[in-house]
C-alpha cells in the first residue's frame, strides 16, 4: 500500500548556498499525492511543484524545483532521499525560504523526525516504475546505467577524486528502509577548500559550515570531529542518487550503476528512461528485497577532479 506522515513534522534553519533560513513543515497527504512542494512568500501568493522531471529547473550544484514561473526551492535532495529510503509515497512540504535546510549535511535529521512522526498506509497500491531494458548516459568519462533488475532497487555507484583522502571509492547496496537508515542516512555533504571564495563569489556555499559539510584542505578531512565512514564521500553520492532517481515520481524496480556522477547525470538517467516508453512499465507488485551491502576504497588515481558536492 502507499504511505503518508502519520503526522505533521516541522524543521528549521539554514540552506547550505544561499545560507538563508527557512522553515520546513512535512504534512500528511492523501493517495496519489506524491510528494509535493508549497513555497509560501510574504508577497505573493503561494506556489507549488509536484516533485518530477518535469519540475526541475537546475541540477548544477543542487536539484532544484519549480514552476511555469521559474525556480521555486532549491537541494531537495536529501529530503528526496529519505521520502524515497523510508518508504514515504505522498507529503505536503511547505517552506518558506529558497532552500531545503542543510541541517547536519545529511539525511539523518530528516529520518529521526520521520521516524518520530511515524509512517501509515493510505488506499491505494503503491506503483513502481520497472526497468525493462539497458539505458545509458554518458558525460565524458562520466556515464549512468539504469538495467533491469528482479529484487528491488541496486545501487552500484563509484567515485574517482585526484585527492588523497578520497581517491576512487565504490559503494553497492540493493536499498531498503533498514540499509538507508543505516548505510546511506549519515553520510554528509563535502566540498574543498580551494573552492569556497570562488564559490561564494558565485552565490553557492554561503551556508556552509564545517558543522554541515565535510571540508577538505590538500593535506585531508579538516572537519574536528572527522568523518562517520571510511568512504563517507562515495556513500553520500549514492543518496545524492536515491533522491534525484525519486524525480521519476514513483519507485524503481532496477539496478542503477554511475561513475563520477552527480545530480546532472541522475537527472539526466531518469529523462533518458522517461523517453523510451519501450525501457519501462508501471507495476503495482515489487519483489522482496534481497539487502546486501558493499563498499570498496581503492586509492587515488591520477585523474583530473571533477565538480565537488559544494
Amino acid at each position: 500500500m502507499q504511505t503518508t506522515l502519520a503526522r505533521e513534522i516541522a524543521l528549521k534553519g539554514a540552506g547550505v548556498h544561499a545560507g538563508v533560513e527557512a522553515t520546513l513543515t512535512l504534512k500528511p497527504a492523501a493517495a496519489n499525492t506524491g510528494i509535493v512542494f508549497v513555497r509560501s512568500f510574504a508577497d505573493s501568493a503561494p506556489r507549488k511543484a509536484t516533485v518530477s522531471h518535469k519540475s526541475v529547473q537546475a541540477t548544477d550544484l543542487a536539484t532544484v524545483l519549480g514552476d511555469r514561473s521559474g525556480a521555486l526551492v532549491s537541494t531537495v535532495e536529501h529530503l528526496l532521499a529519505t521520502f524515497n529510503g523510508v518508504g514515504v509515497d505522498n507529503a505536503v512540504v511547505e517552506i518558506d525560504g529558497p532552500e531545503v535546510p542543510i541541517l547536519d549535511g545529511s539525511a539523518v535529521e530528516f529520518v529521526a523526525a520521520i521516524d518520530a512522526a511515524g509512517i501509515t498506509s493510505v488506499r491505494g497500491r503503491r506503483k513502481y516504475l520497472k526497468v525493462l531494458k539497458p539505458v545509458r548516459v554518458e558525460n565524458g568519462a562520466a556515464f549512468g546505467e539504469l538495467l533491469p533488475y528482479d529484487a528491488g532497487f541496486r545501487l552500484e555507484v563509484e567515485i574517482d577524486f585526484a585527492h588523497e583522502a578520497i581517491g576512487r571509492q565504490r559503494f553497492a547496496a540493493t536499498l531498503s528502509p533498514a540499509v538507508f537508515r543505516r548505510e546511506l542516512a549519515q553520510a554528509r555533504t563535502f566540498g574543498f577548500l580551494k573552492d569556497v571564495e570562488r564559490l561564494r563569489a558565485a552565490g553557492y556555499a554561503r551556508g556552509a559550515a564545517l558543522e554541515n559539510t565535510v571540508c577538505l584542505d590538500e593535506a585531508g578531512v579538516i572537519n574536528p570531529d572527522g568523518l562517520r565512514f571510511a568512504d563517507e564521500f562515495v556513500r553520500h553520492k549514492a543518496l545524492d542518487a536515491v533522491g534525484d532517481l525519486a524525480l521519476a515520481g514513483m519507485p524503481l524496480l532496477a539496478r542503477y550503476r554511475s561513475f563520477r556522477g552527480g545530480h546532472k547525470l541522475n537527472f539526466q538517467m531518469v529523462n533518458a528512461l522517461l523517453a523510451d516508453r519501450s525501457a519501462y512499465a508501471v507495476v503495482e507488485e515489487a519483489r522482496p528485497v534481497r539487502e546486501t551491502v558493499g563498499a570498496e576504497i581503492t586509492g587515488t588515481s591520477p585523474v583530473p577532479v571533477f565538480a565537488p558536492d559544494l
